[in-house]
């Protein structure tokens, strides 16, 4: 059940701006002169807080006793089923069809506990980033009007219809950096780095 940032943004694809930006406030009329156009990779920028990085490791943290319950059915499951092999031969028919029926009982237990584990992750994950992109698009918004954007294009979607666009017109490094002054949450601390294999 860990999820990478990459399945979680998957997960989350399409689900924050169809949350969030139900029915956008009317904007403040443009400035006059040339338009002005940012793209924003809004999914990345959400998945980069601060903020939902935390939520997201106590989301983890959250599922880990459930995952480590399904590991363990799954290690019974993998020892029953190596010693019904094992013993096959010595075993009477009877036998092996309520070690066999056993087995199969744990199966369908393992696949609806997992499923369930699977489904409450996924509502808890949309939950978590919903709102978080929610506070994100509020930040994202007034940084546009402060610098006079009158339009911002979301270059996460897979169909996104942005072909090209200069590094300058990409605000997402500056949300991000605006919307973690904001939240006042404090960047999560760096990965341990992995112990080293022991000298042979």
């Amino acid at each position: 059940m860990k999820r990478s940032l990459a399945f979680v943004l998957a997960l989350a694809s399409g689900l924050a701006l169809s949350a969030v930006a139900q029915t956008p406030a009317a904007a403040p009329a443009a400035p006059a002169g040339p338009t002005k156009i940012a793209v924003i990779a809004f999914q990345a920028t959400v998945a980069q807080t601060n903020e939902f990085q935390r939520n997201f490791a106590d989301l983890q943290k959250k599922y880990d006793p459930r995952r480590q319950q399904l590991q363990t059915l799954s290690t019974e499951i993998d020892t029953l089923t190596k010693q019904l092999q094992a013993q096959s031969a010595t075993l009477s028919q009877a036998d092996r069809a309520t070690r066999a029926s056993a087995i199969d009982t744990k199966k369908k237990q393992l696949d609806r506990d997992s499923q369930d584990a699977q489904n409450d992750f996924q509502q808890d994950m949309q939950q978590t980033f919903s709102g978080v992109a929610s506070k994100v698009l509020d930040v994202m918004t007034a940084y546009a009007q402060q610098h006079g954007y009158s339009l911002v294009l979301d270059i996460s979607q897979q169909d996104s219809p942005v072909l090209y666009t200069v590094d300058s017109a990409n605000i997402s490094k500056p949300v991000l950096d605006a919307y973690n002054l904001k939240s006042g949450v404090p960047a999560p601390p760096p990965a341990a780095p992995a112990a080293p294999a022991p000298a042979q």
